[in-house]
């Protein structure tokens, strides 16, 4: 894992304004010091989200995320802290230092040069689709499907020219070498003869891209009848490009997909783009039906349920059935919408709309459901060979899950569709498990720890106020320094922090807000942070309503303390001396609390 120092990650975040970055992602409308928006990390309809462009935070008050720049790109992307700063960093042009040896430098660039030219192929393919002559095959062959040309120019479809080297030509009109063009997969060369020639001819262009919307790499889809070429051309595997590690259209659904709380996962490109106009927007489709553990990871960052929509052909449910062991490993749970025969997504929306494909996908069974049902059709559960198949696949299926309750659910339901005891399938689900699928399911460790106390969820205004002026005002950390004791803070969260910046101040080493927020290790406190430091309004004579709320804190702490020593002198094993001790100290107790701050003696303990 890349690791970053403090400097670089200055760099970085001083060139990344936050109300820039964020606004490349949301519209901001100014409000005071200021920008608002509706919060992209739950529902709303009134704007809470805000953007402190002063200390450079964000924070939601209605769902308390926040954080600072690095925090929004990580959270709305949906990526690790590393990649955020990558991005960040990409943005922003800056080098990092894991990205400075000759080696890595020459392979950056190349990447670089890799996504210059596929932007600029993509462009020249979408010029061909609109305005050539050369792309009216592509046109007409859209209009025929129903893809109507706002999709068209959404999802960046192109017309490349039935040409051997149009492509070559393109390339050495811009400059760009022809093995360069070659290692990005555009054009192949002649082993006879050593010439070029395109990859792509005559073909409607699908840009692939990554999760960040770049253009890495294409399929093209024949427009002629010729049964003797391959339907589909796709581009090679690149140092950009890994089929695998590639979902079609995840740039534009990831949203959608976190918003719907599941991931419909379709087979090809015009299916996932019927899907999207019919406002099924949470779709993604892999590059082909081959779906790999690495698909699997990548759709986990962003929901834990997704819904296969593959053809309904033979070819199509057994991509359905392969995708079972990924998307278990993953911890994905699984659900199937099977378009009735002899449809696939796109013809089925064309012939019934959108509402109807919205609600099949709705009413999608789960996987062992619609797994048995298959078993059963391509079985014959009358005969005892029949029986056996489906027994035998359902049980090695529904073990791979490593759950007890689904094995038991599925032998019920397998028992009632076979007319038999529910006993009689138990046992031979239970012959059938592996050693691996045992090894999923452990025994509950006694010996663990109990769960921690919950924290409370809110801190009292008080405490929401100390940290405002500690947070929004560097030049009272000394006072407060000399005059507040952590332990009168009640909250865990806010006493954690408070104590973090008195700390900062007597050592030296408080550099900024965004800095401190670097050094929060959880989100919850993160959240507290932005949420003290997101003010919006000035706050009027700061130096005294800080000491008021710092004398409000000593004063509920000294009454907590003269509350618990009350409730102890009531306990009937307590003994008359103790008794009178313990009056004692509540009456020193209600002394100090008469005390003004200036008078304090050395800091109360906790009793």
């Amino acid at each position: 894992m890349a690791v970053f120092s403090s400097a670089t990650l200055e760099r970085v975040r001083a060139a990344s304004d936050v109300v820039d970055v964020i606004g490349s992602y949301l519209p901001l409308k100014k409000a005071g010091a200021n920008f608002v928006a509706l919060c992209p990390f739950h529902q709303e309809k009134t704007p809470s989200f805000s953007v402190n462009p002063h200390r450079q935070i964000f924070h939601c008050f209605g769902c308390h995320k926040g954080g600072d720049v690095f925090t929004f790109v990580k959270e709305y992307e949906n990526i690790g802290f590393v990649d955020a700063v990558r991005r960040l960093a990409e943005r922003a042009k800056i080098p990092l230092e894991s990205d400075q040896t000759p080696g890595e430098r020459q392979t950056r660039h190349l990447k670089d040069q890799l996504l210059e030219m596929h932007e600029h192929i993509a462009q020249r393919w979408q010029h061909c689709l609109l305005n050539e002559a050369a792309g009216q095959a592509a046109r007409e062959y859209l209009a025929k499907r129903g893809v109507p040309a706002e999709a068209a120019q959404l999802f960046r479809l192109g017309a490349a020219p039935d040409a051997w080297d149009d492509t070559v030509n393109w390339a050495r009109s811009k400059g760009y070498e022809p093995a360069l063009v070659e290692k990005a997969g555009l054009i192949l060369r002649k082993e006879t003869s050593g010439h070029f020639y395109d990859r792509f001819r005559g073909r409607l262009i699908f840009p692939i891209c990554d999760e960040q919307g770049r253009v890495v790499g294409f399929s093209g889809r024949i427009l002629s009848g010729d049964e003797k070429t391959a339907k589909y051309v796709n581009s090679p595997e690149t140092p950009i490009f890994t089929k695998s590690r590639i979902f079609y259209g995840l740039d534009k659904s990831k949203r959608a997909i976190l918003e719907a709380g599941f991931a419909v996962i379709c087979e090809g490109q015009l299916d996932l783009i019927a899907c999207f106009l019919a406002g099924v927007k949470n779709v993604v489709a892999p590059q082909g039906t081959a779906f790999t553990d690495q698909h699997a990871r990548i759709l986990k960052r962003y929901t834990n349920e997704a819904v296969l929509c593959f053809d309904s052909d033979e070819a199509g449910q057994n991509a359905a059935v392969r995708s079972l062991d990924h998307l278990l490993a993953s911890g994905l749970a699984m659900r199937v919408a099977v378009v009735p025969a002899p449809h696939d997504p796109d013809s089925f929306i064309k012939a019934f709309g959108g509402e109807k494909f919205g609600a099949l996908i709705q009413s999608a069974e789960g996987f062992f459901d619609y797994y048995l049902n298959r078993l059963c059709r391509r079985h014959d559960a009358s005969g005892d060979k029949g029986r056996l198949a489906i027994l035998r696949g359902m049980a090695e299926a529904v073990h791979k899950t490593g759950s007890a309750v689904l094995v038991d659910t599925y032998a019920q339901k397998t028992a009632l569709r076979l007319g038999v005891s529910p006993e009689a399938v138990r046992a031979e689900f239970a012959k059938a498990q592996s050693p691996k699928s045992r090894a999923q399911s452990p025994e509950p460790d006694e010996s663990a720890p109990e769960a921690e106390p919950e924290t409370p969820s809110r801190p009292p205004p008080p405490e929401i106020w100390l940290l405002k002026l500690l947070l929004l005002h560097d030049d009272l950390a000394a006072w407060a320094a000399l005059h507040l004791d952590p332990n009168w803070i009640s909250h865990p969260l806010a006493r954690a922090i408070a104590g973090r910046r008195l700390v900062a101040q007597k050592d030296g080493t408080w550099k900024s807000l965004a800095a401190f927020l670097d050094d929060c290790e959880s989100p919850e406190m993160r959240s507290l942070v932005t949420e003290a430091a997101t003010e919006n309004r000035p706050i009027p004579n700061p130096e005294q309503q800080l000491a008021d709320v710092i004398l409000k804190l000593r004063n509920l702490f000294l009454d907590r303390q003269i509350g618990a020593l009350t409730r102890k002198a009531t306990h009937p094993e307590v003994s008359e001396p103790e008794k009178i001790e313990l009056l004692r100290r509540q009456q020193e107790l209600r002394r100090r609390r008469r005390q003004p701050l200036a008078a304090e003696p050395e800091p109360a303990t906790s009793t």
